[in-house]
């Protein structure tokens, strides 16, 4: 059965180091990020990002995240691929549920869908995801 969720989410920490930068130029980067859930999605995330800076600040990314939680009354974990873009002020993500990575309530989960969020602590956050329990 079909279920969309959505919720808002917060940075709980962000560890971002460089891997490679070019003199002067772009430059990749890792970051280790941990998030906190709230609404039709509610648990905690922690997702690795490896991103690629352009030299205007712009950038693209990719990255896993595993879930611990609960999607409506269905309890579990799941993981998530994410392909994004940043543009300065606001991260843009599709995100794919991994293939086989449901467990608990969650087993068998599949799906897709995306995020949006704001830069800084004032930026808004928020998550959709459609999936099938």
């Amino acid at each position: 059965m079909a279920t969309r969720a959505s919720a808002t989410f917060k940075i709980d920490n962000w560890d971002e180091n460089e891997v490679l930068e070019a003199d002067g130029g772009s430059k990749i980067t890792k970051a280790e990020v941990s998030r906190t859930f709230e609404g039709d999605l509610e648990g905690n995330g922690a997702v690795e990002w490896l991103m690629g800076y352009d030299e205007d600040g712009t950038a693209t990314f990719v990255g896993l995240e595993r879930i611990v939680g609960k999607i409506g009354d269905k309890t579990g974990t799941f993981a998530l691929q994410h392909v994004g873009t940043f543009d300065g002020q606001v991260s843009k993500a599709q995100l794919a549920v991994v293939p086989g990575s449901g467990t608990g309530q969650l087993s068998g989960l599949r799906g897709e869908g995306s995020f949006e969020a704001g830069l800084g602590p004032e930026g808004e956050r928020s998550i959709t995801l459609e999936v099938d329990t």
